[in-house]
């Protein structure tokens, strides 16, 4: 009983899709000869390109931390050679970027998370640490702004801070190389 089931069951599907295969252009098929062979000439992909962005505005531009500010410290008495006398060292853990890309323009979101350690001559207390986002194109600045990010330090719990700066505007005509930094302004 059931082997006859699925016999004629199977049957009816091959019977359908053989049946779909004469069908001829009822979904979409087109017999008309003013379809047929039809390829864009030279001049109409040159128009249909000179609108578009060029590929690599389609990328987000690389972060990275800036070298020498991957690190912020702070001292008691400024006394920088004397290890003991470290109050707190922040670091850069991640730095991310988010990218959009419109009419020449490409529009950045960037975000730093850190962490502040508490060295033997510091204490629990609100610090602050500076932090910088710049952009560069092709070696010149086009946007550097600084950031104090507030920090409640703890010597007995993790002190993570994080920065996002959002709705930053590159101008980009194509070809420029565009890089985001991030790094403690010292």
């Amino acid at each position: 009983m059931v082997r006859s089931v699925m016999r004629m069951a199977a049957g009816t599907a091959l019977a359908a899709l053989l049946a779909g295969c004469s069908m001829g252009s009822m979904f979409g098929g087109s017999d008309d000869a003013s379809y047929a062979n039809i390829n864009a000439s030279q001049t109409q992909v040159a128009q249909a390109a000179s609108g578009a962005m060029p590929a690599i505005a389609t990328e987000c531009p690389p972060i990275r931390i800036r070298e020498g500010a991957e690190f912020y410290r702070t001292y008691a008495g400024n006394r920088t050679s004397d290890p003991t006398a470290l109050r707190y060292q922040g670091v850069l853990d991640r730095v991310s970027r988010n990218c959009v890309v419109s009419n020449g323009v490409i529009t950045v979101q960037m975000g730093a998370v850190g962490r502040v350690i508490v060295g033997p001559s510091g204490g629990d207390g609100n610090i602050t640490m500076p932090l910088r986002f710049a952009v560069q194109r092709d070696g010149l600045a086009v946007f550097s702004q600084r950031y104090d990010v507030a920090v409640a330090a703890s010597s007995s719990s993790a002190n993570e801070f994080s920065q996002t700066v959002e709705n930053v505007a590159i101008p980009y005509v194509g070809g420029e190389q565009i890089t985001i930094f991030v790094g403690f302004d010292n």
